[in-house]
This record gives C-alpha cells, sequence and structure tokens, in this order.
C-alpha cells in the first residue's frame, strides 16, 4: 500500500495545506474550510470510509471526549473521501444499527481526494489511512501520524499532545516523555535539563 502525496514526506513544521469543502454539522449540512479555524488549535482526523468498523468506534471516541479538546480550546474535525450525504446518514444512524449517531465536531466530506492528497494520507488512489494532524493557533501542522487501516487511535493521546504542544508555545520549555499536564517541563539547555534530571534522583 502506497500513499499518494503531493507534499514533502512530512507537514511538521509546515503551514497545513487549506481545505474548504461540505461537513455534517450538528445535523445540517454546511461548508466549512481552514480560515473557518483562524486563531484555534485544530486536530483533523481522516479515517476510511463510513458505515466499517474500526471506524465508529474512533469516531465516537472524539465525541465522547470532545471535552478534553475543548478545554484546551482545541477543535476537532473528521474527515473521509464519503460524501456529506454518506456523513449525514451514517450520524442519524444509532451506534448499535452500525452508525455513530449524533457527533459533537464536523465531519468533512472529501469526495475529490484533494484534501488527502494534500495531507499525503491518501492510500493507493482509494481511501484515507487513519491519519492525525494538530495544526496549532497559527496553522502549522505541529504533529502528523498515520496509522494502517487495522488498528485505531488512542483519542486522548492526541488531547495530551496537544496540551504539550500549547504548554511548549506559551513557556518556551520542552516536555520529556511521558509528560501529562500539570508534570514537570524541561528548559530547553544544558542547566535546565540538569535541573529537571536532579528532581528524579
Amino acid at each position: 500500500m502506497t500513499t499518494e502525496n503531493t507534499t514533502p514526506w512530512t507537514l511538521v513544521g509546515q503551514k497545513a495545506p487549506d481545505f474548504k469543502g461540505m461537513a455534517v454539522i450538528n445535523g445540517d449540512i454546511k461548508e466549512i474550510s481552514l480560515a473557518d479555524y483562524k486563531g484555534k488549535w485544530k486536530v483533523l482526523f481522516f479515517y476510511p470510509l463510513d458505515f466499517t468498523f474500526v471506524c465508529p468506534t474512533e469516531l465516537v471516541a472524539f465525541s465522547d471526549k470532545i471535552e478534553m479538546y475543548q478545554k484546551l480550546g482545541c477543535e476537532v474535525i473528521g474527515c473521509s473521501i464519503d460524501s456529506e450525504f454518506s456523513h449525514l446518514k451514517w450520524t442519524q444512524t444509532p451506534v448499535n444499527e452500525g452508525g455513530v449517531g449524533e457527533l459533537k465536531y464536523p465531519l468533512l466530506a472529501d469526495v475529490t481526494k484533494k484534501i488527502a492528497t494534500d495531507y499525503g494520507c491518501l492510500m493507493d488512489g482509494a481511501v484515507a489511512f487513519r491519519a492525525t494532524y494538530i495544526i496549532d493557533d497559527q496553522d502549522v501542522v505541529q504533529h502528523m501520524s498515520i496509522n494502517n487501516l487495522s488498528v485505531g487511535r488512542n483519542v486522548e493521546e492526541f488531547a495530551r499532545l496537544v496540551a504539550g504542544y500549547q504548554y511548549t508555545a506559551k513557556h518556551g520549555e520542552v516536555c520529556p516523555a511521558g509528560w501529562s499536564e500539570g508534570a514537570d517541563t524541561m528548559k530547553p539547555d544544558p542547566t535546565g535539563s540538569k535541573e529537571y534530571f536532579s528532581k528524579l534522583k
């Protein structure tokens, strides 16, 4: 399996590719774009297809944990190559009948596959991998990761990463391995690292 990628191999540290398309939001169909989220942190995640198996577990998990993202002032946007009409039907279908129910964030339609291509996560010209992008309030990509289709994501991990990138942007310090909100951080210099490691003894 290969990706169709017109972008550099990584978008991290670069401006997020612009996007615009129809999306399902709170039971309605509306056009959204990256510009609508100017000045906000975003998690943009791609998934392969509506009405499949692993995908609904991820979409429902993001919806169930949306407060974690809201507390961080971070918007969540889901995207697949399905149409907005497929998205609408899927959100109108209960989870126990193969749907996802009402979601607390937009589902963006990418029927032309342009958005997935621009973000470098289109698999064999067919569907998107399980790709996730953390985009900061300046529209710079701070994180990207791509899962193959068979394993779902941990949505709490992306909230942890958002919190970490927000902290470093505000304070100029760096977050060590396993960092979580409220834990010690580190000044990015030899003295600062020694101070951090001295606390571990």
